[in-house]
């Protein structure tokens, strides 16, 4: 049964954003990137930390899918333990990209693994729009949304494309959420125009907080364009990270902004609307 779409939470949230390049296939290097991010994120007082899409491998789409025994992740998998370690010493949350394979059927995907308070890989979303190219090199499109929980807010996860189906935004609003979480690899040229446009249309069209993080520099056969940043239930950018150089940004979800923002534009509560999809999961963070 879906949260009702006016159930708001009752305190801030502060969310940190992190724009960094991946080591190319170097699952340790990049986790132990991720858990000195984890460790500033909380420094900085953020409860959750968001990284890029494919963080933990690089975007290395073709090295990924020749041995993806060696370079897929499981919740399981050792290489992870210094970020589980560094989220579970800080009580910090976190959401990052990573390939999986699916134990049952061997297909593989782009995911973002959710690691709650405690250290531990609480949820797996599986990018559910899958590019061409991707689709070409041999990762599967997931079939299911994902919301976490985390204090009281309700985060819908998205990976990169789907943030470009307004109807991904929309089933997570639907499913209660207040904030749609975005880790990406947007790339210099069109790109640029795609993040400045793309994520202020689904905050405002779903009166949600809208986070992005993005790749920086070389990331495969692209060259990220930065640009990581935080929107308001409006629409409005809140913070926003440079399009060159690593970056950690900070933002405070404020549920009194979302409350006025759902109340001056009452676009989840039109007469017709859907109910939200069915198939999504909801992992609790803490």
């Amino acid at each position: 049964m879906s949260t009702p779409i006016h159930a708001l939470p009752t305190r801030p949230l502060t969310i940190a954003v992190g724009q960094a390049s991946s080591a190319p296939l170097d699952v340790p290097a990049n986790a132990a990137a991720a858990a000195e991010l984890v460790h500033r994120a909380a420094d900085r007082g953020a409860e959750l930390l968001l990284l890029p899409e494919l963080f933990l491998s690089g975007y290395q789409l073709a090295g990924i899918a020749a041995e993806p025994a060696r370079y897929t992740v499981t919740p399981d998998d050792p290489r992870l333990e210094p970020l589980l370690r560094a989220c579970a010493a800080t009580g910090t949350a976190a959401v990052l990209g990573a390939p999986v394979r699916d134990a049952a059927t061997g297909s593989l995907h782009i995911a973002a693994l959710a690691v709650d308070r405690a250290g531990r890989v609480a949820a797996e979303y599986r990018k559910q729009f899958a590019t061409p190219n991707e689709r070409a090199t041999g990762f599967s499109p997931g079939t299911g949304g994902c919301t976490i929980a985390l204090d009281g807010w309700r985060l819908g996860l998205g990976v990169c494309w789907d943030s470009g189906f307004p109807e991904h935004a929309r089933a997570a609003a639907l499913d209660g959420a207040h904030a749609y979480l975005v880790g990406a690899l947007f790339g210099t040229g069109g790109g640029r125009h795609q993040r400045a446009t793309v994520f202020p249309a689904r905050a405002l069209d779903n009166t949600l907080y809208v986070a992005l993080a993005n790749h920086v520099g070389p990331a495969g056969p692209y060259t990220g364009c930065g640009g990581s940043a935080v929107w308001g239930p409006d629409g409005r950018l809140l913070a926003e990270a440079p399009e060159s150089g690593s970056a950690l940004i900070t933002a405070c979800l404020d549920p009194e902004a979302l409350a006025r923002a759902r109340t001056e534009e009452p676009v989840l509560v039109q007469p017709g609307l859907p109910a939200a999809p069915a198939g999504r999961t909801l992992a609790v963070l803490g």
